[in-house]
């Protein structure tokens, strides 16, 4: 049985502190992040070395009780470091920061026993354990009902584990799965169970680091499962229940991803509006042309209208209110604005734009996968419509 969480209503937020907290965040991006991105773009991968970094300053798992290695903090201090990393251009390490504190790190606290509990989180906390969700497979993406990974008994308690997941984050470095199964393939999505999987067990293997269009340096990759004995501890809420666990917890993980996009789509404007103010054509700076006004305003415009709806959204998560159909609105809506204005932008930088030595062609190639990974848009179109009309 899981073990109880403590009583907690969400903190109220003291907007000095999550400014000085800002500070820190960017701060700290700029010392040791920004200096090193190039390279790790080129890499395919950032050092484990980071996360423990992030971890001894605080950074990581930032919302997660203090009794599990974190800082206790209200939720939307955790949504600083994902919105100050997509602004200043890191959207790959905002996407392995998101996976590892916002969605892997918050399964094991909500489902887990304290077993789990105490033998993840504060490694989590620390950086010392970074985690990552299975649940994508070659034949099974948005559609989770499909995947074909088997957990089945092992007639002494435990499980065998066979199959394999791709295009997953943090694959190369993750201490650590969310794995979702089939403990029983017949019952379909009532047969899913979900595991912490250590990936120190024998008969595990990672896979190939994906090569990908953007996010070069958020490491993705194949996992493969060959008779892997666990025990039943590792068993992560009910046995059968993992598709309704998968639906509880995605509130979270899509409204993480609404506010990369917002803060994503910020810092590319930013470098636009620098780079039109600078830059000049006809004698005079492209700033100073009606068209590049006209869209500067119309970008502006689109990421404020979103970021308010991200911080309703925030503001109803941290009181446990944000529903699966908004959470997908807020994810849909943001994720295309970000391609929307990622597009624009570049097209303000004109030929510029497109040579990969201008960061705005990192912006809009980063984008991209927005509108995919988290549900793509097309699922968050039907969920919402759903909600409003049935099935």
């Amino acid at each position: 049985m899981n073990a109880p969480l403590p009583a907690s209503s969400a903190p109220a937020v003291d907007a000095a502190e999550l400014e000085l907290f800002r500070d820190n965040v960017i701060r700290f991006f700029a010392e040791n992040v920004e200096p090193h991105y190039e390279q790790w773009e080129k890499d395919g991968k950032f050092p484990a070395s980071l996360y423990t970094d992030m971890g001894a300053n605080g950074l990581l798992c930032v919302d997660m009780p203090e009794q599990y290695g974190g800082a206790g903090a209200p939720f939307e201090f955790s949504m600083v470091v994902l919105e100050e990393a997509a602004r200043m251009g890191f959207l790959a390490l905002a996407s392995n920061l998101s996976v590892h504190s916002d969605i892997a790190a918050p399964y094991i606290l909500h489902l887990g026993t304290e077993f789990q509990r105490q033998k993840y989180l504060p490694k989590m906390a620390s950086g010392e354990c970074i985690g990552a969700i299975g649940m994508s497979e070659p034949g099974a993406g948005s559609d989770l009902q499909g995947i074909k990974t088997s957990a089945l008994p092992d007639g002494e308690g435990g499980y065998v584990i066979n199959g394999s997941k791709t295009f997953i984050t943090n694959g190369q470095h993750a201490g650590v799965v969310v794995l979702a199964t089939k403990t029983d393939p017949k019952t379909g999505a009532k047969g899913t169970t979900l595991f912490t999987f250590d990936t120190s067990l024998p008969g595990f293997k990672r896979g190939r680091n994906l090569d990908k269009i953007g996010l070069h340096s958020a490491d993705t990759s194949e996992l493969f499962f060959d008779n892997v004995k666990i025990s039943a501890d590792e068993v992560l809420g009910r046995v059968g229940g993992g598709f309704g666990h998968l639906v509880d917890e995605l509130p979270r993980e899509r409204l993480a991803l609404a506010v990369t996009a917002v803060g994503h789509a910020q810092g590319a404007l930013e470098k636009t509006i620098k780079y039109t103010m600078e830059r000049k054509a006809f004698g005079n700076p492209i700033a100073s042309f009606q068209n590049t006004r006209f869209e500067l305003a119309k970008c502006k415009t689109d990421v404020e209208v979103h970021r308010a709806f991200v911080e309703k959204c925030s503001a109803q998560y941290a009181l446990g209110k944000l529903d699966v159909p908004t959470a997908a609105m807020v994810k849909l809506s943001t994720t295309e604005m970000e391609g929307r204005v990622t597009d624009a932008c570049l097209q303000l930088f004109g030929g510029y734009g497109y040579m990969t030595e201008y960061p705005i062609s990192r912006y809009w190639a980063d984008a991209r996968i927005q509108r995919i990974y988290g549900g793509t848009s097309e699922i968050m179109k039907e969920v919402i419509a759903r909600s409003l009309v049935g099935r």
